[in-house]
């Protein structure tokens, strides 16, 4: 069929004629076919067109202290980035004939970046996001013909004087999807494969001494996107940077291969360098420590026997210092040929393997803090700078993540060189995923199956799903292509601790293939790949968003059957406020050997920067640049905003993963515990202080010593300084525990633990003192009571049951009314969980309902009571209220409110339980005592500190998340004060009461804004919210609310976190 659709058509013969005597001229026919041939982009059969084989990441150099700079402006490297010469068309049969030609006319076309993705310059339909599904017609391994855009580039360019006599190479580090490259008019070669890199031998295409014209085709799709469907935006182009290389025509080094192996003991090392030369050579290896100081040095010459020309040298090392991703020391290693050319490469010396059923780097068990990091920019999109890049890292590095995958492809080779020199364990990853298959599958399901539960249906069409790419003997290459790439480019790096074999694209005989040849190659390091659940053919269980409980008991089951670890590649999904429940995760972690840690989802938002209508910026996601079909905000899902700046979810992260945990406190003692895997505590100073209800106690405080040589995984009691404090109300111990000394990620004195421990006292009551005040007067006018004296008065709704207006010294300090709530807005955790049944039982639209109100005045106090419901439309459930406020003659009002659940379908759990109420605009300070500064709820509350805070602006508080959501509230909170900047003091304090004990105070939470929760469960972005921004401060109180959870992608709110709809009860105080 192939060759009948693209092979050139012969002639048409026809048939043998009688000769006619009135026979007419015969009629010349034309025929053809279109295209003429089969295209590169859609042929199986052709990855790659005269490429040179893969190889590792290096640069050569005139001379030995060159190669040490690694600056690449000093090497036999010419960078061709910059701006080129550009033409889009939407079909690559419709790309400009002959452009390729140095005579072709490129003048009026139009600039890009290089590197860059072409639609974040102005071409194009514009970024596409899906997560699963394929955004074109699913029939591989044929890419669509048209709606398949093909960008033509072309730049000129001379060779630098120094190259002109080398064997010369064009370098491309990342193109997606597909190109064809051209110079001077020839075709030199096609490649695919977008985030691997492709070389090509261009010298006798070259001009040594004139200018030359390089073109390249670019293919937004190609065969090879059938197994490039990532989980994130579809962007195209020359995206990382392009090289001309020079390597000596004479015997030149064409590829090497570094590993280190320890003795028994893990003591004394062996180096052990393989390389291969172009042509018999000379090779000479230098060792060098950190300082550039001698270690040791070898000589060794290549040979060839049936094969290339390869030498195998080794170097020992006495007790050389260990690289982990704690202590990333570095070596240097020059490679000299024929001792005229120069390379270096950094070594660290460590060793990886699964050893007593357990991932050990150096024969220690590791846990991996890590997280997935997609490459991505919020305006240049998979093109990173470095220094955002290095950012990245170092923004890791001081919230104490250690590991990074790499999901799902290999990241920019600059990455690696970072996380070499900052200590990360890398998971590197196969530039392969073929998610969308499943939902082809799972369509296809009969109906009594599709009503089953989603992991379910996983599990039925798990094989189906693999037999179109994955366990397709035609995709062997493809996907052997994808393990070869990565291996050769990144093998050299310490960082890179273990292999993966891509993600999400099922289990199939190409897998293996990949592991086969992974193993073969590189047996130095494991290797994962999630979708072998049962871990048949992969070195370690790996799992995605699984309950605690789950991985619990594969560790105490398969985990220690087969002798093979379990590492989360994705969990506790990051996506908008949250994620809840970390803590439980390392918990389990360090209870279980077995389990070595995971890499939470996701390192940052994949929003790019837009504009709305009216000019505002915003960052857009699935749907915004009018790509359909689409997976709207799931590309929303990180610890980081779009900008890279820390969501409250990296703040959490940061404290469930210190390295000093606080075990237990009492008698006068602290105990602490080290949870670094190879350092221990003596690169830390124990700073101390007090906080108090007025904040930190001055004059107490300084450094406590921590005892020597702690090690990890040991224990160690710090004496509790005893300190004379005339401090009322309640207190805490501050221990922070800082760098001694500065680092290649932070300044010394940054904090990288802390722990808070109880030392004594309650919460100071906000009671006032009743003192000689002017008793109350009750007012009734139609439908509102007035309670009133000489300095407070309050207005009561009779048909609402609500508090309306409250005027403190002739000031109104309400603008809305007092109500119960018992609901948020959805916060992207809830919407698939247990906000799928509020929203079933209309518990966003109930309302409350007034039955009876009546008061009573005695000895000057007004006490009112309430009966009401809380009640939805169209259903019959409710929650009864029985409330009782108590006006006092001091100024405060005592809110106490009982609450019963009745009727059917009530939701089994609740948002929240408290009031809301508006306050005037001019009350927008903010001070509190409780935990801040930042967002907390009762699962994501661990990171923020108890003590006194304050905010300027009520604005101040809202963490903004770039979909709208319920955020910004604080918990433990002892007592809230909003008060005025400027003018009269004018204030309201509130605190929460034991409804059986009014005079002992109890924590809860508030939020507090310039947004009617309505608004921001209607608006999709930011900017849309801010429109509907009121002047008011609308402010949340509440008792008890309902954990975040995971459930956007993963476990809902767990149990002991769940508010469950149940009777209630509580009190609170307003002064």
């Amino acid at each position: 069929m192939t060759s009948a659709i693209f092979g050139n058509l012969k002639s048409f013969v026809s048939g043998t004629q009688q000769p006619q005597q009135d026979k007419q001229p015969a009629t010349k026919q034309s025929m053809g076919s279109h295209p003429t041939h089969q295209p590169d982009w859609d042929n199986l059969s052709i990855i790659h067109k005269n490429t040179l084989p893969p190889r590792a990441t290096f640069h050569l150099y005139d001379s030995e202290a060159d190669a040490l700079s690694r600056d690449i402006s000093k090497a036999r490297a010419h960078c061709l980035s910059g701006k080129w010469k550009f033409h889009l068309a939407d079909s690559p049969f419709e790309s400009p004939p002959g452009f390729e030609s140095s005579s072709f006319d490129t003048s009026q076309w139009g600039d890009i970046a290089v590197p860059g993705m072409w639609q974040l310059q102005g071409y194009g339909r514009g970024p596409h996001y899906t997560n699963v599904q394929y955004p074109f017609h699913v029939d591989p391994p044929h890419p669509p013909y048209t709606h398949n855009e093909c960008g033509s580039y072309v730049t000129r360019f001379r060779v630098p004087k120094p190259l002109r006599d080398d064997q010369l190479r064009l370098r491309f580090e990342g193109v997606d999807s597909a190109f064809h490259v051209y110079v001077n008019g020839e075709e030199v070669g096609y490649s695919q494969g977008s985030r691997n890199p492709s070389e090509f031998d261009v010298t006798r295409f070259c001009d040594g001494e004139g200018e030359n014209v390089l073109a390249v085709r670019v293919y937004q799709f190609c065969d090879g996107s059938y197994i490039e469907d990532q989980d994130q935006w579809w962007l195209s182009g020359v995206f990382r940077d392009v090289y001309l290389l020079g390597f000596p025509q004479t015997a030149h080094l064409k590829d090497f291969g570094v590993e280190t192996v320890f003795d028994d003991h893990y003591t004394d090392a062996t180096l052990k360098v393989h390389v291969e030369t172009s042509s018999l050579a000379k090779v000479a290896l230098t060792l060098l420590d950190a300082e550039r100081k001698h270690i040791a040095g070898v000589v060794g010459e290549t040979t060839a026997q049936k094969g290339p020309c390869v030498v195998d040298l080794k170097i020992d090392v006495e007790s050389p210092k260990k690289w982990t991703a704690e202590t990333p020391y570095l070596y240097h290693l020059v490679i000299t040929i024929d001792g005229e050319q120069h390379t270096a490469q950094r070594v660290g010396f460590r060793q990886v393997e699964i050893k007593d059923g357990l991932l050990k780097v150096n024969g220690e068990r590791i846990v991996l803090k890590g997280v997935n990091r997609h490459e991505h920019h919020p305006k240049s999109g998979r093109t990173v700078p470095l220094e955002f890049m290095r950012h990245d890292l170092m923004l890791m590095k001081t919230h104490n993540i250690n590991a990074i995958r790499t999901c799902h492809q290999p990241n920019d080779p600059r990455m690696y060189e970072l996380a070499d020199e900052l200590g990360f364990w890398i998971c590197d990853e196969a530039d392969l995923e073929c998610h969308g298959f499943e939902t082809i599958e799972d369509q296809a399901l009969p109906e009594d199956k599709r009503k089953l539960p989603f992991a379910e249906r996983q599990r039925i069409t798990r094989d189906d799903a693999a037999k179109w790419t994955s366990d397709n003997p035609d995709w062997k290459e493809a996907y052997v292509d994808r393990a070869k790439q990565l291996v050769h480019r990144d093998r050299n790096h310490p960082s890179v601790i273990m292999w993966s074999l891509g993600n999400e694209a099922f289990y199939g005989r190409n897998h293996t293939a990949m592991r086969d040849y992974i193993k073969a190659s590189d047996p130095s390091r494991p290797i994962h790949y999630e979708p072998d659940q049962d871990a048949e053919f992969v070195d370690m269980y790996s799992r995605m968003y699984p309950h605690i409980d789950e991985i619990i008991a594969l560790a105490e089951n398969e985990c220690k059957e087969t002798k093979k670890p379990l590492v989360l590649c994705e969990y506790v999904h990051a996506m908008g406020t949250g994620p809840g429940n970390q803590k439980e995760y390392q918990d389990a972690f360090y209870s279980y050997p077995q389990l070595q840690g995971g890499w939470v989802w996701e390192w940052a938002n994949h929003g790019l920067l837009t504009k709305a209508t009216d000019e505002t910026p915003y960052y857009g996601y699935g749907g915004d640049f009018g790509d359909v079909p689409n997976d709207g905000t799931f590309v929303m899902d990180g610890l980081l905003q779009s900008d890279h700046s820390p969501n409250s979810g990296l703040v959490e992260y940061k404290k469930t993963i210190e390295p000093v945990q606080l075990l237990a406190f009492g008698m006068g003692t602290v105990t602490i515990i080290n949870r670094f895997d190879f350092a221990t505590l003596d690169g830390l100073k124990c700073v101390w202080s007090v906080v108090g209800e007025r904040g930190l106690v001055s004059g107490v405080g300084g450094e406590l010593k921590i005892p020597t040589g702690v090690a990890p995984g040991g224990m160690t009691a710090l004496a509790v300084p005893k300190a004379q404090l005339e401090v009322e109300g309640e207190k805490h111990l501050l221990l922070s525990f800082q760098l001694r000394d500065k680092s290649l990620w932070a300044k010394a004195g940054h904090e990288v633990a802390w722990c808070q421990v109880p030392l004594s006292g309650k919460s100071q009551s906000l009671a006032a003192d009743p003192g000689q005040r002017a008793p109350l007067k009750t007012t009734l006018t139609a439908t509102t009571l007035k309670i009133a004296n000489t300095k407070n008065e309050w207005k009561v709704d009779l048909v609402r049951g609500a508090l309306i207006g409250w005027k403190k010294e002739g000031h109104e300090i309400m603008s809305k009314p007092l109500l119960p709530t018992f609901y948020r807005a959805q916060t992207d955790n809830d919407i698939p969980q247990d906000g799928q049944e509020w929203k079933e039982a209309f518990l966003h639209l109930a309302q409350t309902q007034t039955r009876t109100v009546n008061w009573h005045e005695s000895n000057g106090i007004v006490t009112l009571n309430l009966e009401q419901k809380f009640a939805p439309p169209v259903l019959s459930w409710s929650i009864d209220l029985t409330s009782r406020y108590i006006f006092s003659p001091s100024g405060t009002v005592q809110i106490k409110v009982a609450g019963e659940p009745k009727g059917k379908s009530l939701p089994k759990t609740l948002p929240c339980i408290g009031v809301t109420l508006g306050l005037a605009p001019a009350l927008g300070k903010v001070e509190w005592f409780g935990r801040g500064p930042g967002e907390s709820y009762r699962d994501m509350k661990l990171s923020q500190k108890i003590g006194r805070h304050a905010v300027q602006s009520v604005a101040a508080l809202w963490t903004g998340p770039e979909v709208p959501q319920d955020c910004s509230q604080r918990t433990d909170t002892r007592w809230v004060k909003f008060s005025q900047l400027s003018g009269p003091k004018t204030s309201l304090s509130a605190q929460f009461l034991d409804p059986k004990d009014p005079q002992t105070p109890k924590t809860f939470d508030f939020m507090a804004s310039h947004f009617d929760v309505r608004d921001i469960d209607e608006a999709g972005h930011p900017f849309e919210l801010e429109k509907k921004a009121q002047d008011d401060v609308i402010v949340r109180l509440t008792a008890a609310h309902h954990g975040l959870g995971t459930g956007s992608c993963g476990p809902k709110t767990l149990d002991k976190y769940a508010l469950k709809t149940e009777p209630f009860e509580f009190a609170v105080l307003l002064v």
